[in-house]
């Protein structure tokens, strides 16, 4: 559900602004509704320096993982920044990001230099220099050892330079004047001496060592780095804060707009008696597009980031949340599709909250998703791709209890059908409740109507299944629901018009009927990936002594990887099910924005 609000307006003179959004943002509970866009130089600078401190914090700590441990753990804090302001901080931590990159240009281009250099050995350019001032030239060539001529020794006076990977490197001598062909084409002289290359590479690789162990060292300066980034967001926010204001009798007084929970209302009053504000407070409605904050129970809090995904709800607006997320469990169960997995995720998240305490609601969240492929995978029985009832001797009565294929595969269309009838159903109660009962009555058709179907079609498919006939007549009810209450308009002839135009829609329900296929799809292909991991172990069995070795190998890295496979397409598309069919048939606006509130955010 949505947290009810309250409209603040404040009042103050333009002097005592300043100190009230201090106190404001210490008490952490009041939205001060502000321009968050760069409106001016100042908020522009404090921006970008804003920008440039998390650029810098993450590259320095993903450089900091990426050297080996026995490096960093050799490397003391020895530079000492103590001197420095928290902007000189940024800008030498810039400096050593940006010198890191250039010394690894730069030394890929010196390797490469080297690799082209060293067969021609030590060419030093003095000696070249005072070769052409003799007036003679040097030519290089290389070629294949079997295409090597011993005779052009005799003809030109040749230097053998190298011998390497069955080539032969040589230099010619000629003068200057001489008129000099030769039937090999020259090759390229090298920009500098193989050994000038090699120091040059020496003397980079140690500019590397040093700038890499001050970016080490000043790994040890991020928290500074991070208190001085969010001090400049706090300086951002509250001056953005202060030039929103609307600036009244000759820019002496401020008005400022606030919302805050209904619920700090007694804490926010008496606040503001005490400084001796003044303020007028109102219940918060949709025309003042109020902040959104939701607020529901354990379980469904934990679905709130998948939601967040899309965008929250307006204010106003029902909040999808509680009702979305035990579907999207089971959705995501189906997809999984294996007992073994679920059980598997279920586990490990549950350790891992013990290792990791912050990430507690996520990993609380791959526990009920966990627990979800448990239940829908023991439709079908598939325990770590093989089916129960193949491996374990059970009575043919229990055997029949689980689902084949066929019946997966329309158990997944029933129950996005069901998901469907829930959405317009929420819709209606909802549109009743909010505008009165004729803005609902068009959902409840639609949903009498698709009920109708699946229960006529199904008689088609079985003999066994019998439509009653009262279901003939609530049938034509709903059609006349969805005829007449499609529009509110109070002309006949539009509402008629529009509830005839309405009937298009069976063909998007259809579409969303389809939709729901992937749910079996993906729960099969899980399943089928997890068979083929079992047949390639057994058959590794085979192999003489060490056979059960690689087979246990398969079995384990096998189903790792298809448990990674599986578990990324269970978590998307119910996720995709849930924005698109769900959100549309219940027909959520959504737009609305997060709560913030001043202080809060930043602590």
């Amino acid at each position: 559900m949505i947290t009810k609000m309250d409209k603040y307006s404040f009042i103050l003179f333009h002097k005592d602004l300043s100190p009230f959004l201090e106190k404001v943002k210490d008490l952490g509970i009041v939205d001060i509704t502000r321009d968050t866009k760069a409106v001016d130089q100042t908020s522009r600078d404090l921006f970008s320096t804003s920008s440039r401190y998390s650029k810098a914090i993450n590259s320095i700590e993903r450089t900091y993982n990426s050297f080996p441990e026995e490096f960093r753990d050799k490397i003391e804090k020895k530079e000492n920044y103590s001197s420095l302001t928290n902007e000189e901080l940024l800008d030498k931590a810039e400096t050593l990001l940006q010198n890191r990159e250039l010394y690894r240009q730069e030394l890929d281009s010196l390797n490469k230099e080297y690799k082209e250099s060293y067969p021609w050995g030590v060419l030093k350019k003095e000696d070249l220099v005072r070769l052409k001032e003799m007036g003679y030239t040097i030519h290089l060539y290389n070629v294949s050892e079997k295409s090597y001529k011993s005779e052009w020794e005799t003809e030109y006076p040749i230097q053998i330079l190298n011998n390497l990977n069955g080539r032969v490197y040589f230099a010619l001598l000629t003068t200057q004047s001489q008129d000099f062909t030769f039937e090999l084409p020259e090759s390229k002289m090298p920009q500098n001496s193989y050994d000038v290359v090699e120091k040059n590479i020496s003397s980079t690789k140690e500019n590397i060592e040093s700038n890499n162990r001050k970016l080490v060292s000043i790994f040890f300066e991020l928290e500074r780095m991070q208190k001085a980034m969010i001090k400049t967001r706090e300086d951002l926010d509250l001056y953005l804060a202060n030039v929103s204001s609307v600036k009244e009798a000759e820019g002496s007084l401020d008005i400022l707009t606030g919302f805050a929970p209904e619920e700090n209302r007694k804490e926010i009053t008496t606040f503001l008696d005490n400084e001796g504000i003044y303020y007028l407070i109102d219940r918060a409605v949709e025309q003042d597009d109020p902040p959104v904050k939701l607020k529901n129970g354990f379980f469904s809090r934990l679905y709130e980031p998948i939601g967040e995904l899309y965008m929250l709800p307006k204010y106003g607006e029902l909040d999808l949340t509680p009702y979305f997320a035990p579907f999207y469990m089971l959705f995501f169960g189906l997809c999984l599709g294996d007992m073994g997995y679920g059980l598997t995720i279920l586990i490990v998240a549950g350790l891992a909250k013990y290792k990791f305490p912050k990430f507690k609601p996520y990993l609380t969240l791959a526990q009920f998703l966990g627990l979800g492929a448990v239940i829908m995978a023991a439709l079908s029985g598939v325990f770590f791709g093989m089916r129960l009832q193949d491996v374990i001797p059970m009575l043919k009565s229990i055997q029949d209890l689980f689902f084949s294929d066929l019946k997966m595969f329309w158990f997944a269309i029933i129950f996005g059908l069901f998901q469907i009838v829930f959405a317009r159903m929420l819709n209606a109660i909802y549109s009743i409740i909010k505008k009165g009962w004729q803005y609902g009555m068009h959902n409840i058709g639609w949903s009498i109507l698709i009920i109708w179907a699946a229960w006529y079609y199904a008689t088609t498919m079985s003999p066994d299944i019998i439509l009653p006939q009262f279901m003939n007549w609530a049938a034509i009810a709903g059609a006349a629901f969805v005829l007449l209450f499609t529009s509110d308009s109070g002309n006949i002839f539009k509402r008629l018009f529009k509830g005839t135009t309405a009937f298009y829609d069976v063909t998007s329900i259809f579409g969303d009927m389809l939709s729901y296929i992937r749910l079996f799809g993906l729960g099969t292909a899980g399943a089928i990936l997890g068979m083929v991991v079992n047949s390639v172990a057994m058959s590794l069995t085979g192999v003489p002594y060490i056979g059960w070795f690689f087979a246990v190998l398969m079995l384990i890295f096998g189903h790792i990887l298809v448990i990674l496979l599986s578990s990324l397409g269970a978590f998307v598309h119910p996720m995709r099910l849930t924005f698109v069919e769900f959100y549309k048939n219940a027909s959520f606006g959504g737009g609305g924005r997060a709560f913030r509130p001043l202080g809060r955010d930043l602590k």
